[in-house]
């Protein structure tokens, strides 16, 4: 009902104005006819100031207009100026030839003039479409992006395009914003519409629908109601969907951001814990030790005093790892690149960990026992020890453990391999996270989660990789490629 008043306001408007436009032109029609009578002005002269009435009258109010003047000049023409004076006959062609031009001046004329009056009144919107458009963006370039941008851009499209109306319906977030006055039932049109998935337009109720869209995904919708040309709700979705996206990409640097200030935070906390915990178990462990060397223990001193010094020694090699994380991840380690041979680096390696494995469980396998690389010593030494630990924790009892290294083009491999439990194909990656434990095996075997992100940032400071696979039949191998020629620095 309210768009059908408005609606008959409308025409009622426009059939006043009209019938005022006639008016007029009748008006200015018998001022010149009294005139040119009483003055008696001869036909030419009299036929040229009906056209220059007509002309005008087309130039301005229109074709209907002009053609009411045209036949009304041509009337009072033949009534008043041609003989017989005082009566509608025209005898003379050169009359229906005055009639004839003052008709096709009238249809000429004011199409001409409506054609250049629609092309002026667009440029002129356009124009100001485009002032608008450029308010718009500008604006929207200082949107707090800290805060949802929804309500802050149908705010400013009501202000700067005068809408009656805006809703907008961000999908990320799953509201939707509203400026304007909505009559009841359209409080979700922005959600419906985005729903629906099209962009239905009603230029005679004045709503426009736009699907917004980063690249060719949607992410939300707009509706706007008002005076708007097609060109311009096009871009206006384009903003506002580019304002989306900014937040989007803002949101997910600050998350980035949190999450590398959390980790710094955190890195600093566990190398001050770790040196606060050094002092106190190199203490305990020198003290163990030397009551095991002082010996005169019974049996059950002894062992108690054994497991005191196990567990400190065991301490402080977690201690020692949590420091070498923080400086990894700190970038704070230079490489000490020493010329290796590989062999002997694996055979002491092995003989080091004798207290923990038996010798006849460990096999090395060397393609060329000469051959030589070029390594961090400490750092390579470290990620092998905590591969063959690995492999000592989780293999079956009693199975073999093959270390072994190969040299390609231009990298030497070397691996750890083992016969146990297997690791799971998506924890296969996550297994190099830090505090990360394969669901399957953290309940079974006693562990940290650390020792494998050491490894990993060990191999990234020799600019290499590592890797694992793991098979119910062939068993479980965990690989680390380094170039042949470390580089000095990280």
């Amino acid at each position: 009902m309210v768009i059908l008043s408005a609606l008959g306001r409308r025409s009622w408007l426009r059939i006043l104005r009209m019938t005022g436009q006639c008016l007029t032109a009748c008006a200015g029609i018998a001022l010149l006819t009294y005139s040119g009578f009483v003055l008696q002005v001869n036909l030419a002269t009299i036929s040229l100031l009906y056209l220059l009435i007509v002309i005008p009258v087309a130039l301005y109010f229109g074709f209907w207009q002009a053609s009411l003047a045209s036949v009304l000049a041509a009337a009072c023409l033949d009534y008043f100026f041609t003989q017989p004076v005082f009566h509608f006959y025209i005898a003379d062609p050169k009359e229906w030839a005055a009639l004839g031009v003052f008709q096709i001046s009238a249809v000429m004329i004011s199409r001409l003039s409506r054609k250049e009056l629609r092309s002026a009144t667009e440029a002129a919107f356009n124009r100001a479409g485009m002032q608008q458009l450029y308010e718009l963006s500008r604006n929207s370039l200082l949107l707090d992006l800290s805060q949802p941008p929804g309500q802050q851009i149908v705010v400013l499209i009501q202000r700067i395009f005068n809408a009656k109306s805006v809703a907008l319906f961000d999908l990320n977030l799953g509201r939707q914003d509203r400026a304007g006055e909505w009559e009841e039932g359209e409080e979700n049109l922005a959600r419906e519409s985005y729903l629906k998935g099209a962009a239905e337009d009603e230029p005679l109720k004045g709503i426009w629908r736009r699907i917004l869209l980063a690249g060719t995904e949607p992410v939300g919708a707009l509706v706007v109601r008002g005076e708007l040309s097609p060109l311009i709700v096009d871009a206006l979705g384009s903003l506002a969907a580019m304002a989306i996206d900014r937040y989007q990409s803002y949101e997910k640097e600050e998350m980035a951001e949190n999450a590398r200030k959390a980790e710094r935070l955190r890195a600093a906390v566990m190398d001050a814990m770790a040196h606060e915990f050094k002092t106190p178990l190199t203490a305990v462990q020198s003290a163990s030790s030397g009551l095991l060397e002082l010996g005169a223990l019974n049996e059950s001193q002894h062992d108690l005093v054994s497991l005191i010094n196990d567990e400190a020694i065991r301490l402080n090699h977690l201690c020692t790892r949590l420091l070498l994380t923080a400086k990894l991840e700190a970038a704070q380690i230079d490489l000490h690149a020493d010329d290796v041979c590989v062999q002997e680096f694996l055979m002491e390696l092995v003989a080091s960990q004798d207290g923990q494995i038996g010798n006849d469980r460990v096999r090395i396998a060397v393609e060329d026992g000469a051959s030589i690389v070029r390594v961090d010593r400490e750092l390579l030494s470290m990620i092998l020890a905590q591969y063959i630990d690995n492999a000592r924790k989780y293999s079956t009892p009693g199975t073999l453990i093959e270390v072994a290294a190969r040299i390609s083009r231009n990298e030497i491999i070397f691996s750890v391999h083992n016969l146990g439990p297997t690791i799971r194909i998506e924890d296969r990656e996550r297994v190099f996270d830090r505090f990360f434990r394969s669901g399957d095996l953290k309940d079974s075997f006693p562990g940290t989660g650390i020792g494998l992100s050491v490894v990993k940032k060990a191999a990234q400071a020799h600019h290499g990789h590592v890797w694992v696979i793991s098979d119910d039949r062939e068993g479980t191998t965990f690989f680390l490629s380094l170039p042949l020629a470390a580089r000095s620095k990280l």
